[in-house]
């Protein structure tokens, strides 16, 4: 029963996060985000889930690490396109994770 709430929540949260960055852009002026952090990431909770990377995000002016996840994708065939920092002008810009068909 836990195991089943749990794959829902991610799937939830995965779905929310999905369409709320759907390919989002924005830009900071920090300096560059820290390296990317690793570790396990384990076993899937069940068919069809996608693992999707951590990423930094800066917020209130600070570098905050945001955890990687499994979630499912919202349609069959989608592919997930991770989130990519890359510098522009005088700062640097997120590209936000996004599900591709």
């Amino acid at each position: 029963m836990k195991r089943k709430l749990l794959a829902t929540t991610f799937v939830f949260l995965g779905t929310i996060l999905a369409g709320c960055g759907g390919g989002g852009v924005y830009a900071v002026r920090l300096g560059p985000p820290p390296p990317p952090r690793y570790g396990v990431v384990g076993i899937a909770p069940g068919p069809g889930y996608v693992w999707t990377d951590g990423y930094w995000d800066a917020r209130g002016g600070h570098w905050n690490w945001v955890q990687g996840r499994w979630v499912r994708p919202p349609r069959r065939g989608s592919v997930w396109v991770p989130g990519e920092w890359y510098q522009s002008g005088h700062g640097y810009r997120f590209r936000r994770g996004h599900w591709r068909r």
